[in-house]
């Protein structure tokens, strides 16, 4: 194992690496254009022994990488913001073919208006299609659970894609020591693709599947999937342990953080809750019971995990980096459906929505959300959702609203 200083964007390239990918059909797109670039110079070079094709657009490139591993050979390939949009009728026709292969993305969000800065709206638009998602905090969960999603789209009671999820910018050029496993202990974790009856030989044609299928054949084809994806649970767990016991480090599904005696939980995904731990720190030095429960595992959704853990506590304030227009976070509709009925769920579920376009979630704001939550707690009156927002900003916009009338009407325009 090496000890080595990479951005986000390296991990994952590494992850690809070390999980002996034969094939990665490639459409660079920022912020994720770095591990395309990498892992091109490493098979350019003959360090890597694997086939490399850049496609016209994202659409192009999912539809090659379900067709490959349609076959038999172990796929990796990556995409960001609109690019996941583009592809969005393959991200959903891939799964049902059962296709099991590993896609990177690298969370953007998504026009309009147009921003370079990371939410997660891009990939919350592909958690119905199939794809199961592992979401990631750091660059060292960036390497490891590339290892893990094959591991787990693989097993013959999965058999689906994975969607390995990092924040751009905030953690795909971020650098942090990593530790990568040797290349022989990365095969010991996961062995050579076992395709089963995947396999395709032109000597030997099969057909895979049909073209068109009614009400009834269709609800049976999708609700087994449907099973399979729960099925990756367990599975999950079995690799994540496994993980574990090799490496020497822990990534269960839900990853709980100071929570078991906290009374107020922050809930929430992704890179920023590295610095929602570093609030739970200073708020326990202030003597306040809050800790952090965050989902590694959204799909399939591991509820028995979360109710388990977020089971009589006080308040819980859901902190959302998206937003489904017109409903809310999609984090905090989820939770409440899973937790809707069980006899010690929370008192509150407070919604805060955050870090849309890659806006920082500032330490302050994480007191004032544990604050909100535990005095709606104490009242019994769940508050309104809430857009994590300043009247600083409000103002500074505001400004520029009337610049730009301003300017409208100096030049005549309508």
């Amino acid at each position: 194992m090496s000890r080595r200083l990479l951005t986000g964007n390296g991990a994952a390239a590494w992850g690809a690496r070390l999980s002996d990918a034969d094939y990665v059909p490639a459409f660079p797109i920022t912020p994720q254009t770095e591990i395309i670039e990498t892992i091109g110079g490493w098979i350019g070079r003959g360090e890597w022994d694997a086939r490399m094709v850049t496609l016209e657009s994202e659409h192009s490139m999912v539809a090659a990488a379900g067709a490959a591993a349609a076959t038999g050979v172990r796929v990796f390939t990556a995409t960001s913001s609109q690019g996941l949009l583009h592809a969005m009728e393959m991200v959903y026709t891939v799964a049902g073919w059962r296709a099991p292969f590993v896609m990177v993305n690298v969370s953007r969000g998504v026009s309009a208006p147009i921003t370079l800065g990371s939410d997660h709206t891009d990939v919350m638009a592909a958690r119905d299609s199939g794809f199961l998602q592992i979401h990631c905090s750091t660059c060292q969960e960036v390497v490891d659970s590339v290892l893990l999603a094959y591991r787990v789209g693989e097993d013959a009671r999965v058999r689906l894609p994975v969607l390995v999820n990092l924040d751009g910018f905030h953690l795909s050029f971020t650098r942090e020591p990593v530790e990568v496993p040797d290349i022989e202990a990365a095969r010991g974790f996961l062995p050579a693709f076992d395709p089963g009856e995947l396999r395709f030989l032109a000597s030997k044609p099969v057909s895979q599947a049909v073209a068109v299928l009614g009400g009834g054949p269709y609800s049976y084809f999708r609700y087994e999937t449907h099973l399979a994806a729960q099925n990756a649970v367990a599975v999950y767990d079995e690799a994540a342990s496994d993980f574990e016991a090799r490496f020497g480090r822990s990534h269960p599904a839900v990853e709980a953080y100071r929570s078991e005696d906290a009374d107020v939980v922050f809930y929430m995904i992704g890179s920023f809750a590295t610095k929602a731990k570093d609030a739970v720190d200073r708020l326990r030095d202030a003597g306040q019971a809050v800790g952090l429960v965050r989902p590694r595992l959204l799909r399939p959704y591991p509820v028995e995990s979360i109710r388990a853990l977020l089971a009589g506590k006080r308040g819980v304030a859901v902190i959302d980096q998206n937003l489904s227009l017109g409903k809310g976070g999609v984090l905090h509709a989820e939770l409440a459906s899973a937790l809707y009925g069980c006899p010690d769920a929370p008192r509150t579920l407070a919604s805060f929505v955050g870090g849309l376009g890659g806006r920082e979630i500032a330490a302050e704001e994480f007191y004032e959300m544990a604050r909100v939550t535990r005095e709606a707690a104490e009242s019994g009156r769940t508050p309104e959702p809430r857009l994590l927002y300043t009247e600083d900003e409000l103002r500074e916009l505001r400004k520029l609203q009337g610049i730009a009338v301003a300017e409208r009407h100096d030049t005549g325009a309508e």
